[in-house]
C-alpha cells in the first residue's frame, strides 16, 4: 500500500521517470521508515517492561484480593468493559463487544458469556443474584456498548440505574450513522431498560459517591463545536478517587476528537490512566499526559496492537509503565486503605 502511495505521489508531482525507478525510490523511503518504527517499538517495549516492575501484577488466584475497593479491567480483547467495586457495591462502565457487531461482514464471536460470567462470579449477592448500583455507557461505539443488550435482559442481574445520555448523531461521521448502527444500538438499550423497569438517567451528574470512591464525570453533555468529529467526541470520562489515589477512565477520549484539549486541565493529575481509544490513533498525546501525569497505564488491548507513538509517549514522555488487559487476562487495580494501588491478574 505504502509503495503505491509513494508511486503515485512521485508520478503526479511531475517527476518523469520509468516505473522501476519510481518503485525503487518508494522502497528507499518506506523501508528505512518502517525499520525506524520497528526499532522504536522494540525500545519502548523494553523500557516499558523495566518500568512495569514498579507495579508488577501479582496473581489473585495465589494471593487473593488485597482490597474491597477495586477497578476490574476485564479482558475483552480490544473493547472496554470495567467493573467498579467498592465496599460491597458494584457498577459496570461499558460492556465490551457483543456478538452482532454490524461492522463485521461475517459472524463474530464477542464477549457476552465472558462478561456476564465474570460479573456473576464477582458481584453475586446473598440472594444468588447480581446487584449493580448502576450501569454507564461512555459512548455508543459497539466495542463499548454492544454487549449491554444481554446484560440488561439477564434476569439474574439486578440494576438500579442506567446512565445512558441521549445519543446525538450530529456528533458523528456519516459512516458511523449510516454503516455502524449506533442509533440501533442506542434504541435497543433504551428499550431493554424500559422493559426491565430500570431507572433511566440521561442527564448524567458531574459527581457522585460510590462506596468508598468519589466519582467525577466529564463530558456529560455535548460540545457543539465538536459536532462531526466522531462518536469518540461524545465519550464520558470518569475520575475515580479514594483518599490521595485516583484513576481516570478515558473511554475513547482522544486528541483528534478535541476532548483531550477540552478536559485535560479539568481532570488534573491521576495516578492511574485507563488509556483512551485502546492505545490507537490519537490516544494519550503529550499535551494530555502533561496534565494527567500517570504513574501507570492500563490499556484494554494487546500490547502489540498499541500504536508505537502511543507507547513512545507513555514510556519516554510520561515514563509510565503500561499493561495490556489481553496480555494479563484482565487486570484489577486495588485501592488499599494504606494509600497504595496494587495490580492483580489471573482474574477468574
Amino acid at each position: 500500500m505504502w509503495n503505491s502511495l509513494f508511486y503515485y505521489a512521485i508520478l503526479y508531482s511531475g517527476v518523469f521517470m520509468d516505473k522501476s525507478k519510481i518503485k525503487k525510490i518508494a522502497t528507499w523511503i518506506i523501508v528505512p521508515l518502517m525499520a525506524s518504527v520497528f526499532i522504536l517499538d522494540i525500545v519502548t517495549v523494553v523500557i516499558g517492561n523495566i518500568y512495569a516492575k514498579r507495579y508488577l501484577p501479582v496473581s489473585e488466584k495465589e494471593n487473593g484480593p488485597v482490597s474491597d475497593d477495586r477497578i476490574h479491567f476485564l479482558n475483552t480483547a480490544n473493547s472496554d468493559c470495567i467493573l467498579l467495586e467498592s465496599n460491597g457495591h458494584f457498577a459496570l462502565i461499558d460492556s465490551g463487544e457483543g456478538n452482532h457487531n454490524p461492522r463485521r461482514k461475517t459472524a463474530y464471536q464477542g464477549y457476552e458469556k465472558q462478561v456476564t460470567g465474570y460479573i456473576k462470579k464477582t458481584a453475586l449477592d446473598t440472594d444468588g443474584r447480581v446487584h449493580l448500583d448502576f450501569v454507564l455507557v461512555t459512548h455508543y461505539h459497539y466495542d463499548h456498548a454492544g454487549n449491554f443488550d444481554p446484560i440488561l435482559k439477564d434476569k439474574d442481574i439486578v440494576i438500579d440505574r442506567a446512565y445512558f445520555k441521549e445519543y446525538n448523531p450530529a456528533m458523528d461521521h456519516d459512516y458511523e450513522v449510516d454503516d455502524w448502527g449506533l442509533q440501533n444500538c442506542y434504541n435497543t438499550m433504551i428499550k431493554d431498560v424500559g422493559e426491565r423497569g430500570i431507572e433511566l438517567i440521561q442527564d448524567i451528574p458531574e459527581s457522585m459517591t460510590f462506596g468508598d470512591f468519589e466519582l467525577s464525570l466529564f463530558n456529560t453533555g455535548y460540545y457543539d463545536d465538536l459536532q462531526g468529529k466522531g462518536e469518540n467526541s461524545a465519550s464520558v470520562g470518569i475520575k475515580v478517587v479514594k483518599g490521595k489515589k485516583s484513576a481516570f477512565l478515558a473511554a475513547d477520549i482522544t486528541g483528534p476528537s478535541g476532548l483531550e484539549e477540552k478536559l485535560k486541565d479539568k481532570i488534573g493529575v491521576c495516578n492511574l490512566l485507563k488509556a483512551g481509544h485502546h492505545g490507537y490513533y490519537g490516544s494519550s498525546s503529550r499535551g494530555f499526559l502533561k496534565y494527567i501525569k500517570p504513574d501507570l497505564v492500563i490499556i484494554p488491548n494487546l500490547q502489540g496492537k498499541v500504536y508505537p507513538n502511543v507507547k513512545w509517549n507513555l514510556t519516554m514522555y510520561a515514563r509510565a509503565p503500561f499493561y495490556g488487559t489481553y496480555d494479563y487476562n484482565g487486570i484489577i487495580a486495588s485501592f488499599t486503605d494504606d494509600g497504595r494501588i496494587v495490580l492483580t491478574n489471573d482474574i477468574h
